[in-house]
């Protein structure tokens, strides 16, 4: 499964080198390291895409359309962001420190805020770089005028101009959660653009460059052909109505191949494309939601090495949920790569594996990652599922 690697222009790599919240979601407080690839593992519910979201967050406040108010009310509101665990400050906070490219310099954006639900407010907004304040709020203007704490400085051209690099670094963040379904309808993309779900997947292809488009499609042909055997061509064509639509063409029992739609691709055909065609993109963090769903485990143990190789090609870190002990089998996988999520009576607690004595203990005893990991995040008492009454 090859992406063409090419040497990385290290100016360019910014990431997320640390993350720090309070009382965010499933989350009374994390405050971890962010290493370039990470993987979240932990049981149902125990808020991997909560984790994730923190990220989409910061994106869709400074993104076009968003804001700070918008990126709540899209969330349903400041009730459903606030973690149940906490019990006296009622006010949530998010702080990543940002690691800008080959300079060495760290930047760090806090936001806290609070409020009521009709009403979100910012309590505090800061940004440093390598320790030297650069904005705090509230500021005199704010106490003078408090309606404008109902807005980051991040999100305002007129004013983020010393920090610009910043609001651009979270808008090119990137999540990508592929529903074949989604797909596969014909009117997927109405009233979407740059859907994380796939809706408008098709219309994403087909606006992109004929030359840049072919050249992926051949690249992500020779990789599928990996995982779909049969698979000889991937190509791009509008119908009557302008509509883009994927075909491939089979080699099965027909000399000359036959044609398929992508309402006739397999969920893992469609969900691995998106993925190849995502990794040839460039762009900021990548955000990847369970990325192993309907694929083969042949295949799934190779996607951590397609994730180094996106990171190499186009300087891109990457955040992946699992839960699959087959993707965590690579042995390139730090332990300080992965998180551990774990609820508790008090919020989930996220905690790098490096920092478990148990699971080095089992590494040491020659049991794999996934063997010393996965069984830290089972479920208590999972098997009372076979108790189970249909009547």
């Amino acid at each position: 499964m090859s992406v063409s690697a090419r040497e990385p222009r290290h100016d360019k790599m910014w990431r997320f080198a640390h993350l720090r919240v309070d009382n965010w979601r499933n989350f009374l407080s994390v405050d971890v390291a962010l290493q370039q690839r990470v993987f979240l593992v932990g049981p149902n519910a125990s808020g991997k895409s909560h984790f994730l979201d923190v990220f989409r967050f910061l994106r869709d406040i400074v993104s076009v359309g968003g804001g700070f108010q918008e990126a709540i009310r899209r969330r349903g509101g400041i009730s459903p962001l606030r973690c149940l665990a906490a019990r006296r400050n009622p006010d949530i906070v998010i702080q990543v420190k940002v690691s800008q490219g080959a300079s060495s310099a760290i930047s760090t954006y806090e936001l806290r805020f609070g409020g009521t639900q009709q009403q979100p407010v910012i309590r505090k907004e800061r940004i440093s770089r390598n320790g030297s304040e650069v904005l705090i709020r509230p500021n005199k203007e704010d106490l003078d005028d408090p309606k404008r704490l109902t807005q980051t400085y991040l999100e305002q051209v007129n004013v983020n101009r010393d920090f610009r690099d910043i609001a651009d670094f979270f808008a090119s963040v990137r999540y990508l959660h592929l529903v074949p379904q989604l797909v596969r309808e014909p009117d997927r993309s109405v009233g979407r653009k740059n859907d994380p779900y796939g809706g408008d997947f098709l219309e994403q292809v087909a606006r992109t460059p004929e030359k840049s488009r072919k050249a992926r499609l051949r690249r992500i042909r020779d990789a599928l052909r990996v995982a779909v055997p049969q698979l000889t061509e991937v190509d791009l064509y509008r119908d009557g109505r302008g509509v883009p639509h994927l075909r491939g063409r089979y080699e099965h029992w027909r000399p000359q191949g036959a044609w398929q739609m992508e309402d006739q691709f397999s969920d893992g055909t469609l969900r691995l494309l998106g993925l190849l065609w995502t990794a040839l993109e460039e762009g900021g963090p990548l955000l990847l939601e369970e990325p192993e769903l309907s694929l083969h485990p042949e295949v799934v143990q190779f996607l951590p090495q397609l994730f180094a190789r996106i990171q190499r090609r186009a300087e891109r870190q990457v955040f992946v949920s699992t839960h699959s002990s087959d993707l965590l089998r690579d042995e390139g996988i730090g332990l300080d790569e992965v998180l551990l999520l774990q609820p508790s009576e008090n919020g989930t607690v996220v905690r790098p594996a490096s920092t478990f004595d148990e699971i080095k203990q089992l590494l040491n005893g020659g049991l794999s990652l996934a063997e010393a990991v996965i069984p830290q995040t089972r479920p208590q008492h999972v098997e009372q599922l076979v108790l189970f009454k249909d009547s």
